[in-house]
């Protein structure tokens, strides 16, 4: 086998690879709604998210410790944490490519439950009650999101019932940037933390930290390769979340993004990793369901809950096959 710390070097920068790719594929999570209804041009937009993104990587790394402690029971080698990234990297480019909304999170729970089980230390090796809690928020969260978007879209009919549209429009045109900041800045505080998790659990795996404690200089790493990832933009995606699901005005806009926000910082101080890109998809259809429920286009919402279903089965497939190749590449 090769020496332990090109494999440690591998990692990092496949973590980081997947970081900007996570930034540049999630992109539209924090833009596509003010995007879509002109708050804010696209230049401005990324420019926003990429800072906010970067200075929401910094706050915390509790959903850092859950990827790196929960999934996995005992000492994981490097060619899994490899194979794990490489199949989650392989998935994101995938539906990048096709314009398809998917989740950066449930790519990399799957890759590493694919490299793990493909391992020596087979279905042992998994913290399944982990693996449980982390599935649990990854799929209650675009739901809730739904629910409070439902809610709150209702919320605001009633409150502004005898108000005139345009002019309601106008007024929320300006405060959907305060939520798309919003929106960015959280994004940042539970994207960033899952590559974070991976590197720093590789040096806990290979001896360089004795305990598993996020190093400043990986949260530095990590919030810079998602910001800069971010600034790439994911035009593709962006214009699926920002229009394909629903035609978004100001008002549902900004519903869209403060109820995505909340829910996903909320999250984040839980130490619970979601997906923010079925949260925002969620919060996109329970607000275009408030207006009307054959406003939604259910054809394209079929087709992202598909995405959902099937990336944890096939990413750890993908981080099987990858395990195998890596193995037999360095035996």
């Amino acid at each position: 086998m090769l020496d332990l710390h090109p494999f440690i070097i591998i990692v990092i920068i496949l973590a980081l690879t997947f970081d900007f790719i996570n930034g540049f594929h999630d992109t539209a999570n924090a833009i596509a709604t003010s995007v879509s209804t002109r708050a804010i041009s696209p230049t401005h937009a990324i420019i926003m998210a990429a800072v906010l993104n970067f200075f929401g990587a910094l706050v915390s790394t509790g959903v850092a410790k859950t990827i790196g402690g929960d999934i996995v029971v005992g000492h994981i080698s490097q060619p899994i944490i490899i194979a794990s990234l490489t199949g989650a990297i392989i998935w994101n480019l995938l539906t990048w490519k096709i314009g398809l909304p998917s989740s950066s999170s449930h790519a990399l729970v799957g890759g590493l439950i694919g490299g793990v089980l493909m391992s020596d230390m087979g279905a042992a090796g998994l913290n399944f009650m982990g693996i449980g809690k982390i599935v649990i928020a990854l799929v209650s969260s675009p739901l809730i999101g739904m629910a409070l978007g439902f809610l709150i879209m209702n919320f605001m009919f009633f409150i502004f019932r005898n108000a005139s549209p345009a002019k309601v429009n106008h007024r929320f045109k300006k405060m959907q940037i305060v939520t798309a900041a919003a929106m960015a800045f959280s994004h940042g505080s539970n994207d960033a933390q899952k590559s974070m998790g991976i590197i720093t659990l590789a040096l806990v795996s290979g001896g360089v930290l004795h305990e598993f404690e996020v190093p400043l200089l990986v949260k530095l790493l990590c919030a810079t390769a998602m910001a800069v990832g971010t600034s790439v933009g994911g035009w593709s995606i962006i214009k699926t979340v920002g229009g394909k699901i629903f035609k978004l005005e100001p008002i549902n806009g900004f519903v869209a993004d403060l109820n995505s926000s909340i829910t996903i910082f909320t999250a984040t101080l839980l130490h619970l990793p979601v997906s923010t890109t079925h949260v925002v998809s969620g919060s996109i259809m329970g607000v275009g369901a408030a207006k009307r429920i054959r406003a939604v286009r259910w054809g394209v919402a079929q087709q992202m809950v598909m995405a959902w279903i099937l990336t944890i089965p096939c990413t750890a497939i993908m981080g099987s096959l990858c395990y195998l190749f890596i193995t037999a590449l360095f035996d």
